[in-house]
């Protein structure tokens, strides 16, 4: 199993997700000549997307949507709901209804021979769901945009190889910060964000032999910095997993860049 992030932050979030046959987005919150630029840079042909997963309708996860889909004819999975306000956008353009896929959560699909179960977050969107990917045994978990988790999150993402997990915010940065009363609510509310805080604890909940990977992803380009979500969650991780011979890698996805591509096997890691 393959994952790069090729985009990550408020502005705009793209992840690529494959195996030596299958190759999927989540997300196409850039512009579609980015995401080639992209794709061509990890040798990727657009052509070959397997399918767009949606994790909701936000513009920092739809802004390319329509140009791909028309572009090279890319089947869409989403909730109904989720759907359904993207087809509301006008800045999406027309997409042939025949691409548009509806998921559920808890219900596992097979996309080529990636097996994919979406399951709920909690976020201010129509039925937004992440993602988890199973292939040769290989489990990658997903989670971004959830205010909050519980027991039913840590159930989806345990026995993961690899986590892409948000870290969108530090509070202390985003208190003093410029934004306004109600976004910084929004954002600290269980319909919003991650903090770097909240994003150590979910992956201290889920750490075990089989992690090796973990990428920090969805950054605020305010309140936040890549140095300062690593080292939160570093420290957190290190109190759980002493060894540090062992313990998983922790990187930071690039926020303007293709981030360096994670292969992982059960046999070896790359």
């Amino acid at each position: 199993m393959r994952l790069c992030s090729i985009a990550s932050g408020s502005s705009g979030n793209c992840i690529y997700v494959g195996s030596n046959n299958t190759h999927i987005l989540i997300d196409v919150g850039v512009s579609a000549k980015r995401i080639e630029a992209s794709l061509d840079e990890i040798k990727v042909d657009p052509s070959t997307i397997a399918g767009i997963l949606i994790t909701h309708e936000h513009s920092d996860h739809i802004q390319g949507i329509g140009v791909m889909a028309r572009r090279y004819n890319i089947p869409i999975y989403g909730t109904v709901e989720t759907i359904n306000a993207i087809i509301k956008q006008k800045s999406v353009g027309r997409i042939d209804e025949n691409l548009f896929h509806y998921v559920k959560p808890d219900e596992v699909f097979l996309l080529g021979d990636v097996t994919v179960e979406p399951y709920s977050i909690s976020h201010d969107a129509s039925n937004p769901v992440c993602y988890t990917f199973i292939h040769d045994g290989v489990k990658i978990g997903m989670a971004t945009d959830l205010g909050t988790y519980n027991e039913y999150t840590v159930s989806k993402l345990k026995d993961s190889k690899i986590l892409y997990m948000e870290a969108n915010h530090d509070v202390n940065m985003l208190m003093v910060g410029g934004y306004p009363y109600y976004l910084k609510q929004r954002i600290l509310g269980d319909h919003g964000h991650l903090s770097n805080e909240r994003s150590a604890s979910l992956i201290c909940e889920l750490l075990n032999d089989r992690l090796e990977h973990i990428i920090l992803g969805h950054l605020s380009k305010e309140n936040n910095y890549a140095e300062l979500a690593y080292e939160t969650v570093r420290f957190e991780v290190t109190q759980k997993w002493p060894d540090s011979s062992t313990m998983p890698k922790i990187v930071v996805a690039n926020r303007d860049i293709v981030s360096d591509m994670v292969v992982i096997n059960e046999e070896k890691t790359y």
